[in-house]
């Protein structure tokens, strides 16, 4: 039995390197947000930013409690305050995969399943920094993918933030263990700097 020289093994190594490289390359990954970024959670506008200093870098859709804001045990409410992203679970899972117990399950549930409301996609799961949030963590508060992608917009989570699949995943492509995460009753852009007018604006 004849085996194939180093010579000729060689190009054959190089090729397979050069497709997997090409392969990473082609993957697309959401850019990752300053380490200074802040996630801002608006309940009036019902919406997620990403912040920098003032300078607004993402926005998301989202829902947060049906049964409004608290940090009460078996509350159902989303606390207020400044918190902080403790855990990222979720990599790489597929848009609809079923995470239960913070275990993927292994099942894929598709936006607006009739009957069904499990988290899915990703989980990125929340500690409180202050005494208005200190129990967020063991009530399990997540930012979180939904399969009530209708009802995104609205209050209708029991304590959660929950988003799209899609949002949820970019997200969590840019954000780090450590960002903080202020969830306030405040408006966005309360958070934002206005944009300084460009010197071609007319001011008429």
């Amino acid at each position: 039995m004849s085996s194939r020289s180093p010579r000729v093994l060689a190009p054959l190594v190089l090729v397979v390197v050069l497709v997997l490289v090409l392969v990473n390359l082609a993957a697309p990954e959401a850019d990752a947000a300053p380490l200074s970024a802040d996630m801002i959670v608006s309940v009036p506008d019902q919406e997620l930013a990403l912040v920098d200093r003032g300078k607004l870098i993402a926005r998301y859709s989202i829902s947060t409690s049906k049964f409004g804001t608290g940090d009460s045990n078996a509350s159902y409410r989303t606390p207020l305050g400044t918190l902080f992203v403790s855990a990222k679970i979720g990599d790489r899972l597929p848009p609809g995969a079923v995470i239960k117990n913070r275990v993927p399950t292994g099942e894929i549930v598709a936006a607006d399943a009739p009957g069904r409301d499990p988290i899915v996609s990703r989980v990125i799961w929340l500690r409180g920094m202050e005494t208005q949030n200190e129990k967020a963590r063991d009530r399990c508060i997540y930012i979180h993918g939904t399969p009530e992608e209708r009802r995104i917009g609205k209050p209708a989570s029991f304590g959660c933030i929950r988003m799209r699949s899609r949002d949820i995943i970019d997200l969590y492509d840019r954000v780090h263990i450590g960002t903080h995460v202020v969830i306030t009753t405040r408006k966005i852009y309360d958070f934002v700097k206005p944009e300084e007018p460009s010197l071609l604006a007319r001011s008429d």
